[in-house]
């Protein structure tokens, strides 16, 4: 489904972001990325779908080489890949019903989208995307009258209206208390079970990792330094640990998680 081949990015100030990163995912899978802040996870998840370029390698994709794609390509390929950010990425002076149908942006003539003129059909999805992810109820408020996690599952109605075969989730639980952040990972966790939407996450704690991966990544300097099954992740060492997140790190609790990092 995915193949992530020799894939390197150098930012303009020479940061060696990503070196020679390979990998495939498979489709059904939740792969979860792991790996301190500055390791390569964030690239990485946007490479994939060019919102940031590679500097060397490639990104196939159902046979397609998105570092290659046109612009028409890679508008084809946007639609079936959804996006989840760590911040939301909402507009937060629109309606919720508004930022959900952006998702549609990839099928629509871009006049109609920048006059919000979207079809029935449109509207009636959008309102199975929120009931999907139990907020309704919310659809004519501002996006920035919800809670943080209310924000989130509006980011996930979104990238729902996409259709998408593979949703890529950016640190979505980052700003999230330990409760909101089983809720949204349960989400996600559906969509990939009942749907068979794939999902390729990165995250930071241990514990969370261990429920919800059904394979894991582990990036450090832009490299990959580990990877594992479920089996494998729920019974990492602390050898394995240290080589993610480097040897002062401890495992530690942080409220209901077991497994965060501290330095």
């Amino acid at each position: 489904m995915l193949e992530i081949k020799n894939l390197t990015k150098v930012y303009g100030d020479g940061t060696v972001a990503l070196h020679n990163v390979s990998f495939d995912v498979e489709p059904g899978e939740f792969l979860i990325i792991i790996g301190l802040s500055g390791s390569g996870k964030s690239t990485l998840l946007r490479c994939i779908n060019r919102l940031i370029d590679p500097t060397e390698g490639q990104i196939i994709w159902d046979g397609v080489d998105i570092t290659a794609a046109d612009p028409q390509q890679l508008r084809t390929i946007r639609r079936q890949i959804g996006m989840v950010f760590q911040h939301f990425n909402l507009v937060k002076r629109s309606p919720v019903l508004t930022n959900v149908l952006s998702g549609r942006l990839g099928y629509v003539n871009p006049w109609s989208s920048v006059l919000h003129r979207f079809p029935p059909s449109d509207r009636k999805m959008a309102m199975a995307a929120l009931e999907r992810v139990g907020i309704t109820d919310q659809a004519y408020k501002r996006a920035d009258e919800l809670s943080g996690g209310q924000q989130q599952r509006v980011g996930i109605a979104r990238a729902l209206m996409q259709q998408p075969k593979m949703i890529l989730a950016d640190e979505p639980v980052a700003s999230l208390d330990p409760v909101l952040a089983h809720s949204i990972l349960n989400h996600l966790e559906n969509l990939n079970q009942e749907e068979k939407i794939t999902v390729l996450c990165s995250l930071h704690y241990l514990d969370l990792i261990q429920r919800y991966a059904t394979r894991v990544i582990g990036l450090r300097g832009g490299e990959i330094v580990y990877r594992g099954d479920r089996k494998a992740i729920r019974s990492m060492t602390d050898e394995e640990f240290k080589e993610i997140y480097g040897e002062e790190a401890e495992r530690v609790s942080v409220g209901p998680h077991d497994g965060g990092v501290s330095l």
